[in-house]
């Protein structure tokens, strides 16, 4: 990206809601809670969001990598922190509140990097929401699932929880998820197709860098426009979607990646992605 457009202010140096490494093309969050099994405040969400909004504007981040410390990746929203605090909240800041952690979720479908959760241990509540809202799902056998919300006294369709789960397991098993609350293992996550690679807890780190270095070092544009497409396509009719697919192809053909794949070809080498 031309720097006349990334804006005036520079990427943020310092997080408070959690910990960031950016190296090789891959920013990595690290939920640092682990005396809480990770459970989200006010400012991790907030943080997050940030974050979330400034990474179309990093030339240094090709993938994002979500993970956490200790035994949980993230168990929800942290009941001391939040909860009580929501109670003596007047109904439009409860509004505020439901609409960041919403922000938090269309973020991560938007952002035109790919997400791969590395889900190290308890998902829970708006924990499993964040794995659901990743492109990619690397969990380790210690790892577990639950949709919480219901066990509160809130609807299970918290933060998109009923858009996004449908489309990975089916309406049937969403249902029974989210209406339950029920705790998944990581078998059964698999099972139910909330997996992208099922793991053993010692291989989590390396096969998720190899996964994320294979996307950091591939082509940019496909990457994003692919998972544009899927976005978009969900809600469309199929004249519509081709149309959609005909336009991108199109202007991707006219790219240097695209022409770098043919010159690679020709030259019998693999090819050198430069996202432009």
């Amino acid at each position: 990206m031309s720097r006349a457009f990334r804006g005036s202010a520079g990427p943020s140096q310092r997080w408070d809601g959690f910990d960031l490494t950016v190296a090789d093309g891959v920013a990595t969050v690290t939920f640092a809670r682990p005396e809480r099994l990770n459970a989200l405040t006010f400012q991790v969400y907030a943080d997050l969001r940030d974050l979330l909004a400034e990474l179309p504007r990093r030339d240094d981040v090709a993938v994002l990598v979500l993970t956490g410390t200790g035994r949980g990746f993230c168990s929800g929203g942290d009941v001391d922190a939040i909860i009580g605090e929501l109670l003596a909240m007047s109904p439009g800041d409860r509004l505020a509140f439901t609409r960041m952690t919403g922000a938090v979720v269309q973020l991560l479908r938007e952002t035109p990097v790919p997400v791969i959760a590395a889900v190290n241990g308890v998902a829970a509540g708006a924990g499993a929401v964040l794995a659901l809202a990743a492109d990619l799902r690397v969990v380790a056998r210690s790892a577990s699932f639950a949709f919480l919300f219901t066990a509160v006294g809130l609807a299970g369709a918290d933060m998109g929880a009923a858009w996004l789960l449908p489309r990975l397991v089916g309406l049937a098993r969403a249902t029974e998820l989210l209406l339950l609350g029920d705790r998944l293992d990581a078998e059964q996550a698999a099972a139910a197709g909330l997996a992208t690679r099922l793991v053993d807890d010692a291989d989590l780190a390396a096969v998720t860098a190899a996964l994320a270095g294979r996307l950091a070092a591939g082509p940019r544009l496909a990457f994003a426009a692919t998972k544009s497409l899927l976005a978009r396509e969900q809600e469309t009719s199929l004249a519509a979607a081709l149309e959609l697919d005909a336009a991108t192809q199109a202007l991707l053909m006219g790219t240097a990646d695209h022409a770098e794949f043919h010159l690679a070809f020709t030259q019998r080498r693999p090819p050198r992605w430069t996202g432009t």
